[in-house]
């Protein structure tokens, strides 16, 4: 097993007194077979934060993967999602991940999208009765059960949470605010009002994607080369350095490492603020999938 070097240890604070990883493996798109093997290498290699979810259908490998590593589970802060079909049923969607998972409890349940859809209407068609709102007064039902220890949402932009901190039903401020961040969707907006109500931003999709190729950008290419680094690098710094934790996935072993090899090397305020500046735009996640909006441009 990796020996500890100190970077694990780099967290952020949440509001319920827990803290988050700054970086963690991202677990999309991973099949239960091809994401066990890569969960337990990113463990021994120091990673302490595996984010998975129920819509990922890989929740069995990633429990499988914890198991594999050796890691004690009190040392791993683990984080799954209510599917968008589960709105009306939190608790049980809660009790099926923890089945597949193997595990006694989740460090962090999100609510993977403000999306509450009817599963009798084969999952899209949106509820008529029941929205986000909703769901999020019966997540705070879980605080306190010792199944789950924070709870937080994901995929929600700055009407929406609004919304949500305005209804007289929400005593718990969500710990997360799990969204799509890189420096072609740095979504200022949205991260400003997260920081403004204590609400932690946790970034998936930081390197991009083969549609969204922000590892093609040129002053990323540059800063990369002054520091002599990869790119990918560079994309994990900026937003730890943002004050984000980020997500990366991968499922291939030297791709983990060195998604992991930020310690001992920073970027300097000059070189943020010149990635900060990078003017194109795109996103890796639309909400046009769903039968309701949940993007409204607001994060800008």
């Amino acid at each position: 097993m990796a020996q500890l070097r100190g970077w694990e240890y780099k967290t952020f604070p949440l509001n319920t007194g827990f803290s988050v990883p700054a970086v963690g493996l991202g677990t999309w798109q991973a099949t239960p077979t091809s994401i066990a093997a890569p969960v337990a290498h990113a463990l021994r290699s120091g990673y302490r934060h595996i984010d998975t979810a129920f819509a990922y259908g890989n929740e069995s490998g990633v429990g499988e993967g914890i198991r594999l590593s050796g890691v004690p589970r009190s040392d791993i802060f683990l984080t799954t999602k209510l599917d968008n079909s589960w709105h009306k049923r939190a608790a049980e969607g809660l009790d099926k991940s923890l089945a597949a998972l193997g595990v006694e409890y989740v460090d962090l349940f999100l609510m993977h999208w403000p999306a509450s859809l009817d599963p009798e209407d084969a999952g899209r068609g949106a509820y008529k009765d029941w929205d986000f709102v909703d769901t999020w007064r019966a997540m705070q039902e879980l605080v306190g059960t010792g199944k789950v220890r924070s709870i937080g949402v994901s995929n929600f932009g700055v009407r929406n949470l609004e919304r949500l901190l305005a209804d007289p039903s929400c005593k718990i401020v969500p710990a997360v605010n799990q969204i799509e961040l890189h420096p072609w969707n740095p979504s200022p907006k949205l991260v400003a009002y997260c920081a403004e109500k204590g609400i932690h931003v946790s970034g998936y999709s930081p390197l991009g994607s083969g549609r969204v190729p922000v590892g093609d950008d040129e002053t990323l290419a540059a800063v990369a080369a002054a520091k002599g680094r990869s790119i990918q690098q560079v994309l994990l710094q900026w937003g730890v350095r943002k004050g984000w934790s980020v997500l990366p996935k991968s499922v291939n072993s030297e791709r983990i490492e060195a998604n992991f090899a930020l310690d001992g090397w920073d970027l300097t305020d000059e070189e943020v603020a010149r990635i900060d500046a990078i003017k194109s735009r795109a996103k890796v996640c639309g909400d046009s999938w769903l039968p309701v909006k949940v993007f409204f441009g607001d994060d800008e």
